[in-house]
């Protein structure tokens, strides 16, 4: 159904009823007006016939029929011939009018008005005249002597004179309710549009308030149902315009909570399609919260366990937790947290399901284990064999001086294992210590004399094995660094390198640089290192051949130190090795490192 403007609605009706209205008043005004004319016409006819009847009275002229139509012409022509005067004897012979000749008009005794006149004293009718052809209006009274009828004094005007009479003042009635009609009709407009205006102003402001524009206000109508409508409106936009920044603040402060949030929140619906997610989901689950929204959660994460454990938070009452891995970068640790959702937003139920990345932990724990087994065990090792060669001196009695001194040695040689274990761990702790405080001194220094250096001090123990090490390094090179832990990496790579070599061989230190970092390599002709070792090759306490480590004084920790000493730098250290023909351990030092910024 087509729909109208209220101003179109009102006008209409009001026009409507207006004009209606007038015309029923104009209407009986006309009819009034008809009647009023015709009885004042009758009042005047009859006026008329009572001075001709009075005039005829008082000259006697009822016998000389000669006076009577001299009297007839003479008021007739009073009325410029408007009116006919007429005298008829009571025989309805007649004697005088003011028109036509009397010889000429026959017996009027069988007139309405005669007869009337004749029996009640006076006579009215309105009927075609057979002597004039037209309607005419006629008014007889009856000349009494007595109770003796002289004679009839009738008067007549055509009703053609009425009706001009009318016509002209019908159409000054007309024309005024014309222009009456034209007012009414403006004024019909001008009260509809004062009434709808008012009405469509509050039907616009309240369009903007449905369109966020709270802040507008309706004004204040002078009809007091408008006004009242146009305060509650206004309160109403008010409260909404509160509830909505609280809202708004609320939803804000939520998403910046989400947001900063390093657990990721993904919240579904009852049918387990995905509804929001925060910044962290999306990224420890490299997903697009785009694309993902509205799919069902096991779709975008293909995993049986966490799809019965949606499955399981969305049936059932309580909070739920697990552990599970999800197939996300080949395989990561999730503790999850699920919780059931039922309000407004979720009205058949939904639930938020929390993911915190336990991978690292995971991955710290089993370090941490392998450490405390592996610091249990190194540590065990030379305690237990001092413990028992000690034993072993105190049940020679000392009296075998050889077997005594061969005992006191390999108590020395432990118990300098045991100090080098117990130094390297503090130099492993004071670095990461450090280097997360970033209290480590950083100057200007030529890393080609670290590295000669540090082949010096491992000079010895490559000639015990006749093992020669060889530089090949380039004019000086200048980067910030702290010497000491520099040289310390240096030395712990020779080392290593020549205590994995056989006899003979020989161990090549290169220190080389790019635009951007400079490289230390030191490359030996060793037995090298198998696949499989290589990831965790730089762990505390990670050795390949632990039999062979312990023979040759090895601690498990000179690698792992070299590893917190290029991150104390802002570097890498990097592995290239085929198992059986040797190893290449890269230093990689940046020439800009953090410390130096």
């Amino acid at each position: 159904m087509a729909q109208r403007r209220l101003i179109w609605q009102l006008f209409p009706t009001y026009l409507l009823i207006t004009v209606g209205s007038l015309i029923v008043v104009t209407g009986y005004v006309s009819l009034t007006m008809y009647r009023f004319h015709m009885t004042k016409t009758q009042d005047e006819l009859t006026r008329l016939a009572q001075v001709v009847r009075q005039e005829l009275m008082d000259s006697n002229a009822l016998d000389v029929t000669e006076q009577v139509k001299q009297v007839c012409r003479r008021v007739g022509l009073a009325t410029d011939g408007r009116v006919r005067i007429t005298v008829i004897l009571p025989d309805g012979q007649v004697m005088g009018d003011s028109r036509e000749e009397v010889a000429k008009m026959g017996d009027h005794s069988d007139r309405e008005e005669i007869l009337a006149a004749l029996e009640r004293g006076s006579g009215y009718s309105i009927r075609r005249s057979p002597t004039l052809g037209i309607h005419m209006m006629y008014v007889a009274i009856a000349t009494r002597q007595g109770d003796r009828n002289l004679a009839v004094v009738r008067t007549s005007i055509a009703t053609t004179d009425i009706k001009v009479a009318l016509r002209d003042m019908l159409k000054k009635i007309a024309l005024f309710g014309l222009a009456v009609a034209i007012g009414a009709a403006l004024l019909s407009l001008v009260v509809s549009r004062r009434i709808s205006h008012p009405i469509v102003t509050i039907e616009r402001i309240a369009r903007a308030f449905s369109e966020g524009a709270l802040e507008q206000r309706v004004p204040l109508s002078a009809t007091s149902e408008l006004s009242s409508l146009g305060r509650t409106l206004n309160t109403m936009a008010h409260q909404l315009d509160e509830r909505l920044r609280a809202t708004t603040k609320q939803r804000n402060e939520l998403e910046a909570i989400l947001a900063s949030m390093i657990e990721g929140v993904i919240a579904v619906d009852w049918e387990g399609h995905i509804v929001s997610l925060n910044r962290a989901a999306a990224t420890l689950l490299h997903l697009d919260p785009d694309e993902v929204n509205g799919q069902p959660i096991e779709m975008v994460i293909r995993d049986v366990g966490l799809r019965d454990f949606v499955q399981q938070t969305l049936w059932g009452g309580q909070p739920s937790e697990s552990e599970l891995m999800l197939p996300i970068e080949g395989s990561r640790v999730f503790h999850v947290h699920g919780a059931k959702l039922a309000d407004d937003q979720y009205p058949k139920g939904g639930a938020v399901i929390v993911l915190h990345d336990m991978t690292r932990i995971h991955h710290l724990e089993g370090l941490r284990r392998d450490f405390v087994a592996n610091v249990s065990h190194e540590l065990k090792t030379p305690v237990t064999s001092i413990q028992g060669f000690l034993e072993a001196v105190f049940d020679t009695g000392f009296e075998d001086e050889e077997k005594v001194r061969q005992y006191l040695v390999i108590v020395a040689r432990h118990a300098e294992r045991l100090n080098a274990i117990i130094d390297d761990l503090l130099t492993l702790s004071r670095l990461e210590e450090e280097g997360h405080q970033r209290d480590i001194s950083f100057t200007e220094t030529d890393v080609c004399e670290i590295v000669q250096s540090a082949i010096e001090m491992s000079a010895i123990r490559a000639q015990e094995k006749n093992i020669s090490l060889n530089v090949v390094s380039l004019p000086p090179v200048m980067i910030r660094v702290n010497a000491a832990l520099l040289e310390q990496a240096v030395v712990n790579l020779i080392e290593n390198a020549v205590k994995y070599s056989d006899a003979g061989k020989s161990v090549d230190i290169a220190v080389c640089q790019s635009e951007t970092q400079v490289q230390v390599a030191v490359s030996d002709q060793g037995c090298g290192v198998a696949e499989k070792h290589r990831a965790r090759l730089f762990e505390r306490f990670y050795v390949v051949d632990r039999g062979r480590s312990r023979k040759m004084g090895g601690t498990g920790l000179g690698l792992a130190i070299v590893k917190h000493i290029a991150n104390v730098h802002g570097g890498t250290i990097q592995l290239e090795s085929e198992f059986g023909h040797g190893s290449v351990f890269t230093l990689c030092l940046p020439k800009k490192n953090p410390s130096s910024a």
